[in-house]
């Protein structure tokens, strides 16, 4: 076991966290009311994020009863 490689990843991983928590600070401090589109990063996960409409649901389960 060697605890200096150990060290290091939790140091390394104790940044990653600090600089998680210091974005969600700046997220949470800027709550106003937004003017204009949001940021291209924002809107890809808001696209990746969205589950399927009742619509393609129903488009999937025929698929699935014709196949």
């Amino acid at each position: 076991m060697d605890v200096a490689k150990i060290l290091a990843d939790l140091r390394q991983e104790r940044e990653q966290i600090e600089e998680a928590i210091l974005s969600l600070e700046r997220l949470a401090s800027g709550r106003g009311r937004r003017r204009g589109r949001p940021p291209n990063w924002m809107a890809e996960a808001r696209k990746r994020s969205r589950t399927p409409t009742k619509k393609a649901k129903g488009e999937m389960s025929q698929r699935t009863a014709v196949a």
